[in-house]
C-alpha cells in the first residue's frame, strides 16, 4: 500500500499527529513550511525517500528491537512534520539543529499547540504517570479568544454568544474543553452580575468528531448548525 502522508483536513492533520503518532511514542519532530516556489508532493517523495520513511511495520518492528529509530512524515497543505521514535537514525542527525522533543516543545499549528505530559490523576484518584497527546489552544490565541468573548459578554444576546462558542474552529480534546469551559463559565458570571439570560453547557462544543485523515473530506467539518444552539438556549431558559 501506498505510504499515505497528505492530511485532508486540518482536524485530520492534528488527530493523526496526536492520536496515533505521539501514543505510539514519536517524540522527536521537525516541523515546517513547503516554500511557495516549490512542489509540495515533489518534497513528500524527497523527504520519504531520503529517510526511509515507507516501510512496512514488519521493518519498524525489527528496527525497533535493533534500537533504530522509526519515522512518520505527514502535511496538511505547505505545513509538514516529521517525527521520529528513540534511537538512531540519519534523520536525526541531519536535522539536529530544528530536531526537538515534543514532551519538552509543542509543536504549534493553526493555533492548536500540541504536547505530551504525564496524565495527572487516574479516575480512582492516583497519580497516572504515563504519558499522553496533550492538545489545546495556543495560549496566545487562547488569551485573544477569551479577550474578544469578554468585551461582547454583556452585548449580544444569549442565542449569539451560544452560536459564537458552538462555532469555535477547534476539535474538543479534554484540554480545549477546559479552555472553552474557563472562558464560558467567566462570560456567565458578567452575565448573571447584569441580570443577563446565561449560556447553556449544551451549547459548547464538548464532543471530538473522529476523521479518516487522509480521507476526502465530506461536508463541512467545522460547521455544527444553528437550530440545535437556538434549541438548546431555549429549553435552558424555559426550564
Amino acid at each position: 500500500m501506498k505510504y499515505r502522508c497528505v492530511a485532508t483536513s486540518l482536524e485530520g492533520f492534528v488527530q493523526q499527529i496526536a492520536v496515533s503518532y505521539i501514543r505510539h511514542t514519536y517524540w522527536w519532530y521537525v516541523a515546517g513550511l513547503v516554500p511557495e516556489q516549490k512542489n509540495p508532493e515533489a518534497l513528500d517523495r524527497k523527504l520519504i525517500a531520503k529517510y526511509g520513511i515507507d516501510i512496512s511495520d514488519t521493518t519498524r518492528w525489527r528496527r525497533k528491537q535493533l534500537g533504530k529509530a522509526n519515522l512518520q512524515y505527514i502535511r496538511f497543505g505547505r505545513q509538514f512534520v516529521i517525527m521520529a521514535t528513540q534511537g538512531d537514525h540519519l534523520f536525526k542527525e541531519t536535522e539536529r539543529s530544528q530536531l526537538r522533543d515534543i514532551r519538552k516543545i509543542p509543536l504549534r499549528v493553526d493555533g492548536y499547540s500540541i504536547s505530551c505530559r504525564p496524565g495527572g490523576r487516574t479516575r480512582t484518584g492516583e497519580t497516572d504517570s504515563r504519558l499522553h497527546s496533550h492538545v489545546q489552544i495556543e495560549w496566545e490565541q487562547y488569551k485573544a479568544i477569551k479577550a474578544e468573548f469578554i468585551a461582547i459578554a454583556c452585548r449580544r444576546t444569549a442565542k449569539q454568544l451560544a452560536a459564537k462558542f458552538y462555532q469555535l474552529p477547534f476539535e474538543p480534546y479534554a484540554p480545549v474543553r477546559r479552555q472553552i469551559g474557563t472562558i464560558w463559565k467567566e462570560v456567565n458570571r458578567l452575565r448573571r452580575r447584569k441580570r443577563q439570560l446565561l449560556i447553556p453547557k449544551e451549547a459548547l462544543p464538548l464532543r471530538r468528531r473522529i476523521v479518516k485523515p487522509f480521507e476526502p473530506v465530506t461536508g463541512a467539518l467545522s460547521s455544527h448548525g444553528t437550530w440545535s444552539i437556538h434549541s438548546a438556549v431555549e429549553k435552558s431558559h424555559a426550564s
